[in-house]
């Protein structure tokens, strides 16, 4: 019996020892999480996640001070390594061009890279205060609630041409979400007292939330309902 209770007793200290260790494991797990870098020493993108599996690998959210890549990423596929706020800058720089059709420009339209920074970080502003969320999820979230997954193209055959519903690549859908939420603010705000950054900001949150009134949305469901009559 003494010999029985003596490997009980050993057997408690061992798990008592393991559980120390796994305990300040996280906690220097924890600690590492909050020294780390903030997304322009502001935004905590640690916990942000994406749930689409497609467009997971294209939506890069790295957190860093400075947020421009000057334009030497240009491999093909290289929007896994440009961030989703540059990304989104760099869109917002020409929102009025729709294909081969170029649309008047505003006065805060110049192409200057911080004057469109400075309209994003504006715009996540006033998503985390309506929100009280982090605006970088919000984003995320609106980009995977927003992005088609079916589309058409054309098709020639004898001499007739057809619209052949076809499925949307990841990227595309990332890159074209992005776009419509940018040209859907830009039509709310221009010649009217609404500011781009709030126009911004309310079509963010709208997509987010999956309302009806929302460009992007609007678009999604047009693209979808448009590959559903081709197929």
């Amino acid at each position: 019996m003494t010999e029985e209770i003596q490997i009980q007793a050993e057997e408690k200290s061992e798990l008592e020892g393991v559980r120390e260790q796994e305990t300040q494991f996280d906690e220097i797990v924890k600690k590492k999480k909050s020294d780390s870098f903030k997304l322009f020493g502001i935004y905590d993108v640690s916990e942000v996640k994406v749930n689409d599996s497609g467009m997971k690998r294209y939506i890069n959210f790295d957190p860093r001070i400075l947020v421009k890549s000057r334009g030497r990423v240009r491999e093909k596929f290289s929007h896994a390594k440009i961030n989703v706020l540059e990304v989104f800058a760099n869109l917002i720089a020409v929102p009025g061009h729709r294909g081969k059709k170029h649309k008047i420009q505003t006065h805060w339209k110049s192409g200057k890279y911080g004057q469109n920074m400075r309209i994003v970080l504006n715009c996540l502003n006033i998503i985390e205060e309506r929100t009280k969320q982090n605006p970088i999820q919000v984003l995320v979230s609106a980009i995977e609630n927003a992005a088609p997954r079916d589309g058409i193209t054309v098709i020639e055959y004898g001499g007739a041409r057809y619209p052949q519903a076809v499925d949307v690549s990841p990227l595309r859908r990332y890159t074209m979400t992005l776009r419509n939420i940018v040209q859907g603010s830009y039509d709310k705000s221009f010649n009217k007292k609404t500011k781009i950054e709030q126009a911004l900001a309310d079509e963010i949150i709208k997509a987010y939330k999956r309302e009806a009134d929302s460009f992007a949305m609007v678009k999604k469901r047009e693209s979808e309902k448009s590959a559903d009559s081709a197929r």
